[in-house]
């Protein structure tokens, strides 16, 4: 599998309709493609407004597989980034 960064801009009016998504996400990946894709983590966006977006952390076996959890989910996806390498300098809090 590969690691992939997913921007998602201006994705959700509110942080409810974030954690809605969020459920349909964990549902699809658990359900659907658990050895396709793999939910790591995700960064929470303030767009402005109480507008959310997301940068999110994904391992996947292709950018069709993220495309396709992405549409299955009802997911925005602005751009899918492959990673290729980790630096980190703390944890995460």
């Amino acid at each position: 599998m590969n690691r992939y960064a997913i921007l998602r801009r201006d994705g959700w009016a509110h942080q409810e309709e974030l954690s809605q998504a969020a459920t349909r996400s964990s549902s699809v990946v658990e359900e659907e493609m658990p050895d396709d894709v793999h939910w790591i983590r995700s960064y929470v966006l303030d767009e402005g407004g109480g507008a959310v977006g997301t940068v999110c952390i994904f391992e996947a076996t292709s950018v069709a597989a993220l495309r396709l959890h992405a549409t299955a989910a009802r997911l925005p996806v602005t751009e899918i980034i492959p990673l290729i390498e980790t630096v980190v300098i703390r944890p995460d809090p």
